[in-house]
C-alpha cells in the first residue's frame, strides 16, 4: 500500500477553491498532454450553492492565472474584474472625519535599507505614513490604475490584484479547466466514502456515477468539509474568542452613473459591531457588513448596511436592494492534510473577510500541492507533515495580523472594547507590540520565509492607526533619519510621474474591454 503510485486526483467541490485547485494542479502537471502521468477530476453536486462572496484577491492571483494559461484581457472581460491596489481603512482608529489609512500592495521605497519610520517622524509629520514611504496610497486615493494601456498582460507599473465577480470567476475557471487543461468534470451527488483497510479513502460513492476512485482527494466542499471534517473528524479550532465576527450581510450595489469612479482599493469602514467592505467592479459594487452576532442582530446589521449604501445611492434605492445573510464559524482545522485527503478553501477554515486572505490561501495551498505532489503513498507521509506544519503557521500569522487591526482601535463601542481586551490577544502579539514600541517591525520578527503578511504590512497598519515607536533610542546607522530621506525624496519624484502618466481605474478598464492588453 505504501508504494501505491499517486496518479489520480479527485477534487470534491467546485467554486473558486475547487476550480483554482484543479486548474493549478492540472497546469503544473500538463494534464492536457497525452503522456501526462497525472489525471485530475472534479466532482461537484448540481444542487450545492456556492458562497461566492470572496471578491478581492492578492497580487498572487496574477501569477496563478498566468500559470494556468489564462489571458488577463479575457479574465477582465469575463469576470467584470477591476484592479485592486490594497485596502483603505476608514474609521478604524476613532471614527473621526479624517480617520482613514491605506495598506497598499507595494512595500515602502527602500524597505530594509533604512528606517522609514524614523524619517517619517522627522520629516513627514502632517502626512500619512503610507503617503510618505510609497506612491501607491495616493494613487489609490486619486482613483488611478496600476498600469497603462501599453503595459503587457500581468505586468504592472505598481503591484496589484483584482476585484472580481466570484460567480463569473468560477464559471470562467470551469470552462478553461475542462476545455484547455484536461480536467474531467463530473456533476453528481457524493453520497458516501469507501475506505481502504488502513483508513485512507479509496473512492467516493456517487448517486449516478457509482464509485469514483482516486489516490489523492482534495476537499473543496466548503464549510461542510465533507471529507476532512465530516468523514475524518479532524478537529476544528474555534477562533471566535479572538476574532468575533461570525455573520455577514452582502448585497450588489449599482453605480449611480455608467462613468462613476471605480475604487482602486477595497474600502473597509468600521461600524458599531463590525465593518463594511466595499469592492468596486466594472458594472457594480459588492458591499457587505461582517459583524458579531453577539453585538448586533440581523435587523440591526441590515439597517447598518443599508445606511452605509444610502450615503452613495440614496435611501430609496438602498431600501430596494435585497441582502443575503451568511453565517460562518471563525476558525480552522487542527491540520489540513489527513491520510490521503487535503482540504483547501472553506473546508480547511475561514476567519473573516478582512484583508482578503481566503483566496490567497487557496492559491498557496493549490500551488503547494501541485509543486510537491507526492509520487507514492509513502512519499505522501512526508509531504503531508510538511504541508501541515507550513499551513498551521500561515493560519496563525493570519489570525495575528487580523487581530492587530482591532487591538489598536480607540473606538468606544462594546464590540471594539472587547476586541482589544487582554484575554483576547495572544501572548506573541502582545510581545510584538511591546517590541515595536522600541523598533519598527522588520523581517527578523518573522522567522518563516513564506509569511502571509510581511513585516511591511505590519508597519502600514501600526502607523496608519497611530501607533508610536520610540524614535531616539538607537545609534544604528540604519535608524538615522538621513539614511531614509533619499528614499522618501525618490518616492515623491515617482509619485509626481505616476500622477501624470496613469489613467483612472475606469478609463483603463474601458480600454482593456475594448482593445485588450498586449500579450507578454
Amino acid at each position: 500500500m505504501s508504494h501505491r503510485s499517486i496518479k489520480n486526483i479527485l477534487v470534491v467541490g467546485g467554486g473558486s477553491a475547487g476550480w483554482l485547485t484543479a486548474g493549478i494542479i492540472a497546469a503544473e502537471h500538463q494534464c492536457n498532454k497525452q503522456n501526462s502521468k497525472i489525471k485530475v477530476t472534479l466532482v461537484e453536486s448540481p444542487e450545492v450553492n456556492i458562497v461566492g462572496v470572496g471578491e478581492g484577491t492578492w497580487p498572487s492571483m496574477r501569477n496563478s492565472l498566468q500559470r494556468m494559461g489564462l489571458s488577463e484581457t479575457d479574465f477582465i472581460r469575463h469576470c467584470g474584474a477591476a484592479f485592486k491596489q490594497g485596502s483603505k481603512f476608514v474609521g478604524w482608529k476613532n471614527g473621526a472625519d479624517n480617520d482613514f489609512y491605506y495598506h497598499p500592495f507595494v512595500i515602502p521605497n527602500g524597505y530594509g535599507q533604512a528606517n522609514q519610520y524614523s524619517a517619517w517622524k522627522t520629516h513627514g509629520q502632517g502626512h500619512a505614513f503610507a503617503d510618505v514611504v510609497c506612491a501607491q496610497s495616493q494613487i489609490c486615493q486619486a482613483g488611478l490604475a496600476p498600469k497603462q494601456n501599453a503595459t503587457p498582460e500581468y505586468a504592472g507599473v505598481l503591484n496589484y490584484g483584482y476585484h472580481l465577480d466570484a460567480g463569473k470567476f468560477s464559471q470562467m475557471l470551469q470552462q478553461h479547466c475542462v476545455q484547455n487543461l484536461g480536467v474531467t468534470y463530473i456533476q453528481d451527488h457524493v453520497e458516501g466514502v469507501v475506505s481502504h483497510d488502513n483508513g485512507d479513502i479509496k473512492a467516493l460513492q456517487t448517486r449516478a456515477n457509482g464509485e469514483l476512485n482516486a489516490d489523492l482527494f482534495v476537499d473543496c466542499s466548503g464549510a461542510r468539509s465533507l471529507l476532512l471534517g465530516q468523514h475524518f473528524n479532524v478537529p476544528f479550532i474555534d477562533k471566535k474568542s479572538v476574532l468575533f465576527n461570525d455573520s455577514a450581510m452582502a448585497l450588489h450595489v449599482p453605480y449611480s452613473t455608467p462613468d462613476e469612479p471605480i475604487a482602486s482599493a477595497t474600502i473597509s469602514t468600521a461600524q458599531e459591531a463590525g465593518w463594511v467592505w466595499d469592492i468596486g467592479l466594472q458594472d457594480r459594487r459588492g458591499v457587505g457588513y461582517t459583524y458579531s452576532s453577539k453585538h448586533a442582530d440581523d435587523q440591526q446589521a441590515l439597517r447598518t448596511l443599508k445606511a452605509y449604501v444610502a450615503q452613495s445611492i440614496g435611501g430609496e434605492v438602498a431600501d430596494s436592494l435585497s441582502a443575503r445573510k451568511i453565517s460562518f464559524e471563525p476558525g480552522h482545522r487542527s491540520h489540513f492534510w489527513h491520510k490521503n485527503c487535503v482540504a483547501v478553501g472553506l473546508s480547511a477554515g475561514f476567519l473573516e473577510p478582512l484583508e482578503a486572505s481566503a483566496l490567497a490561501l487557496v492559491e498557496l495551498s493549490a500551488t503547494a500541492i501541485a509543486e510537491n505532489l507526492p509520487v507514492t503513498a509513502q512519499h505522501m507521509q512526508i509531504t503531508r507533515d510538511n504541508f501541515n506544519r507550513r499551513f498551521l503557521l500561515h493560519w496563525e500569522n493570519i489570525v495575528e495580523f487580523l487581530k492587530l487591526h482591532y487591538v489598536l482601535s480607540e473606538r468606544t463601542e462594546p464590540y471594539w472594547q472587547q476586541m482589544r481586551a487582554p484575554d483576547s490577544v495572544s501572548p506573541r502579539l502582545n510581545d510584538l507590540l511591546t517590541q515595536w514600541r522600541y523598533q519598527p517591525p522588520n523581517r527578523s520578527d518573522f522567522v518563516q520565509n513564506e509569511i502571509m503578511f510581511p513585516s511591511a504590512s505590519y508597519q502600514y497598519v501600526l502607523y496608519g492607526m497611530g501607533f508610536e515607536t520610540l524614535n531616539d533610542v538607537s545609534s544604528r546607522e540604519f535608524d538615522a533619519p538621513q539614511s531614509a530621506i533619499k528614499h522618501l525624496q525618490e518616492n515623491q519624484q515617482r509619485l509626481h510621474k505616476l500622477m501624470g502618466g496613469l489613467k483612472s481605474n475606469r478609463q483603463l478598464l474601458k480600454h482593456v474591454v475594448q482593445y485588450g492588453f498586449q500579450k507578454m
